[in-house]
């Protein structure tokens, strides 16, 4: 019997709750002898784990460093880096999966006899580009990492398509798609409500315009509620919405749902809402987890033009795009919608939600690890 092979992830994130490593820990933990490096306790499943202290901030570089354009040394001397470097000297593994740009110069350091594999959970050099200063320093450390490292990797994946083009475009390799999709559930649509329930979960930050949405409902002909579930990271934006459901009962908030209960409570409902203006590349071609969720909850999606978005929303015929992203278009969006259309939507979510889910996305990692071990699937 063949001696399974020994696979690393590395993360610069608490694992034990990072939604799309633990999705990769969940798939190589039968086929391989699994080990992880990152922040926290261990995560199930694994041989063992390298926990690098809280102390120890993976995005904190030394300042004189970066300004002088002094990369090698302001990564080198990175605390987690080092960290990662002290727990995992004197290790081989076969493969490493390293998780985002940041972890793919250690991953490399660590010759692993097969080679790495770099996940990279976004265009890393513009993920902050609306930030002055982060242009002006942070961004060409990032676009140098890329150059000088990531593009050493032996394969890589990401979280969409457009990411995936200006990886080819700027750095000359081309991701795998392997998007952050939500486990299959096995559901099936509820019969349209009446008022029709519409519903949004997810962080509340100023980005995203929510009161935008609250807006739209309140100016909206439509018969219609809406429910936000927030998690209260800018008390500002969460009142601006309370402010809106004060003078209009069909706009409702609550707090956080537990990610474990988050599908099933989306399924009472009949269309999920969701705007993501495009205040940088990352956001312009964002395919965010809550997109899955009510595919998974076999709910209609209504979403400002985010191509990432609409081109699933337009395959799949399962919702509805408004044409850009002002309150304006999402009243008159939702001025246009029916009941007729919304148990359309909901049958096309639950006719999707396999090939949208994570079991079959994640075959892209799977596909690419066996490739760099030579084995066949």
């Amino acid at each position: 019997m063949n001696e399974k092979k020994k696979l690393l992830i590395l993360s610069f994130s608490p694992i034990f709750r990072d939604a799309r490593v633990l999705k990769q820990v969940k798939l190589f933990a039968s086929r391989y002898e699994l080990y992880t490096c990152g922040y926290g306790v261990a995560p199930d499943g694994v041989a063992e784990h390298f926990q690098i202290p809280d102390h120890a901030i993976h995005w904190r570089y030394d300042n004189f460093s970066i300004v002088t354009h002094q990369y090698e040394r302001a990564y080198w001397s990175n605390a987690a880096v080092r960290e990662g470097q002290r727990l995992l000297a004197g290790h081989v593994f076969d493969v490493i999966v390293a998780d985002d740009f940041d972890t793919v110069p250690l991953a490399l350091s660590l010759q692993p006899r097969y080679g790495v594999h770099s996940d990279l959970h976004e265009y890393a050099p513009l993920e902050k580009e609306q930030l002055r200063r982060w242009r002006w320093f942070i961004a060409p450390f990032r676009s140098w990492v890329c150059r000088r490292y990531v593009t050493k990797a032996q394969s890589w994946s990401t979280v969409a398509e457009g990411i995936a083009q200006k990886y080819q475009q700027e750095f000359g390799f081309r991701p795998e798609v392997v998007t952050n999709a939500s486990p299959y559930m096995d559901l099936h649509p509820t019969a349209v409500h009446s008022p029709i329930r519409l519903v949004h979960h997810g962080v509340a930050h100023p980005d995203r315009k929510l009161d935008l949405l609250a807006r739209a409902v309140h100016e909206s002909a439509l018969d219609c509620t809406v429910d936000f579930y927030l998690v209260p990271t800018d008390r500002a934006v969460v009142q601006a919405i309370e402010e809106i459901g004060n003078h209009d009962k069909r706009v409702r908030v609550h707090g956080p749902l537990p990610t474990s209960d988050i599908v099933r409570t989306l399924n009472d409902y009949d269309c999920g809402i969701y705007s993501l203006p495009p205040v940088s590349f990352n956001n312009r071609y964002a395919l965010p987890n809550k997109f899955f969720d009510f595919v998974q909850a076999r709910l209609g999606v209504l979403i400002g033009p985010s191509p990432e978005m609409a081109h699933d929303v337009e395959k799949y015929a399962c919702g509805a795009i408004a044409f850009d992203f002002s309150q304006a278009a999402f009243t008159q969006l939702l001025d246009s919608v029916t009941s007729a259309q919304v148990r359309s939507w909901k049958q096309a979510a639950h006719e999707a939600a396999y090939e949208l889910s994570a079991e079959n996305q994640i075959q892209g990692w799977e596909r690419a690890v066996a490739a760099l071990c030579g084995e066949e699937l």
